[in-house]
This record gives structure tokens, C-alpha cells and sequence, in this order.
């Protein structure tokens, strides 16, 4: 599916409302204005819907999914209440994940929900049937020059299903004001590249180029030039 790598070089995936308190209920209107009026990136409860959007428009089967992201720092689920919203589309009667809000992780292709391995630009991916406290299936990933074995990137569960677009507003506020959000303290932007991917902080730019990796300290005034230039938001 070309539109994923294309949605994945054109929406970085930014925090930017977030911390600067602007943002706005989660229509489909308002998630256009954002993406495609205003050209900002968003998280995944913004990027997400909006690809939904999409492939409902172009006659898809589609459907959203919540679920809960695995931290391999701490070897274990973020907890905070099903906060990552994804995509299950049917097709051709198969199941498939489709994600386009997941950082620099993304997969670029649907993923079989067969357990399947996907191999594409960014690593490989697959879903495995693996109960869990937040779902039936879980999202593996290795990512290509940076794991060399398979990590969990989160569980999902396909027999609760968003039914419209304005439930994410649950997840919006959790983000916003939870003590253990990883979006409401400090800047984060990550974009994928032809050539690998560039990730933005407010101490450091790094930018990964054909399995090369660079990286730079920075101070605020090169943060805000770089959240400028080189992903188009304003922190």
C-alpha cells in the first residue's frame, strides 16, 4: 500500500498541541484542517483517523482499534488505558493492521493478523494471536539497523472497535493530562525519510541515513529552527 509510505514522509508524528495546549476536539473536519490545511503532524489518535477516513472514501473496509503500547525500558505496558489507535482493514477476506501513528515504527505495509512476517523498509513486522489484559493480538517489530531480535511494539484488541471518531477524545485527554503520558512533558518529533528517519528533542537531532546513524546535541534555539525546517511545527 504506497499511501503509507508516503503518509509516513509527509506527517511527522509531533506532540506540538499537545504541550502547547491548542488542541481541539477530534473531528474529521478538524483532522483535516490540522493534516491537510494547516500541514501539522499529529499522534497517533490524529494520523490514524485520518488514513480511516481515507480508505473509507476509497470504498475500504476499515475499522479502529485501540491499544496498549509495550515499553522495553521497563518490560512492561504503558498502563495508561488503551492509548494507541489503529486500523484493522478487511480485505479480500483477510484481516490486516494498518498503522501510520506509531513514531519512527511504523510498518509501511498492512500486516496479516496470520502471524506473517512483513518485511519492508523500516524492518519487519508480524502479529501474533496473544491474549493479554489489553487484547487478542499483539503488534512484533524489528526494526531494520537499530534490533536484531523481535520486541513488542503493543497489544490491540480487534473485538473492541472505535465506532466513531469523537470516542478518541477519551484518549486525547489521557494524553494531555495523564502523570505517566510520554507526550505532555517533553517536545518529540519523528519523521521517516527516504533513507531512514529523523527524530527531533529538545536536546538532541537525530537523523538515521542508509543504517548510519547521527546525532547532535542541541540548545533551544536550534530546537525550534529544526522543529521549523525540518518537520514544519511550531513548539
Amino acid at each position: 500500500m504506497n499511501c503509507l509510505r508516503k503518509t509516513a514522509r509527509t506527517f511527522p508524528f509531533e506532540n506540538s498541541r499537545v504541550l502547547n495546549n491548542t488542541t481541539r476536539p477530534l473531528t474529521k473536519d478538524n483532522l483535516i484542517k490540522k493534516l491537510l490545511i494547516e500541514k501539522e503532524g499529529g499522534l497517533c489518535y490524529e494520523l490514524n483517523p485520518l488514513l480511516y477516513f481515507f480508505l473509507l472514501e476509497n470504498g475500504f473496509d476499515a475499522r479502529m482499534v485501540r491499544g496498549e503500547v509495550f515499553v522495553e525500558a521497563k518490560q512492561d505496558w504503558t498502563n495508561l488505558g488503551r492509548t494507541h489507535v489503529a486500523i484493522i482493514l478487511q480485505h479480500k477476506g483477510q484481516s490486516w493492521l494498518v498503522d501510520t501513528g506509531f513514531g519512527g515504527n511504523l510498518p509501511l505495509r498492512p500486516v496479516p493478523l496470520t502471524g506473517e512476517t512483513v518485511n519492508t523498509g523500516n524492518g519487519e513486522f508480524r502479529v501474533k494471536q496473544s491474549d493479554s489484559k489489553y487484547g487478542n493480538y499483539r503488534l512484533e517489530m524489528k526494526l531494520r539497523n537499530k534490533q536484531s531480535e523481535w520486541h513488542i511494539g503493543y497489544a490491540f484488541d480487534t473485538n473492541r472497535q472505535v465506532n466513531k471518531v469523537s470516542e478518541l477524545d477519551e484518549v486525547q485527554d489521557i494524553i494531555k493530562h495523564h502523570d505517566q503520558s510520554p507526550f505532555n512533558k517533553n517536545p518529540l518529533a519523528v519523521q521517516l525519510t527516504d533513507d531512514g528517519s529523523k527524530t527531533l528533542t529538545d536536546s538532541s537531532y537525530t537523523e538515521w541515513n542508509r543504517g548510519k546513524k547521527y546525532k547532535r546535541d542541541i540548545d533551544k534555539t536550534a530546537f525550534q529552527l529544526l522543529a521549523r525546517e525540518q518537520f514544519g511545527i511550531e513548539f
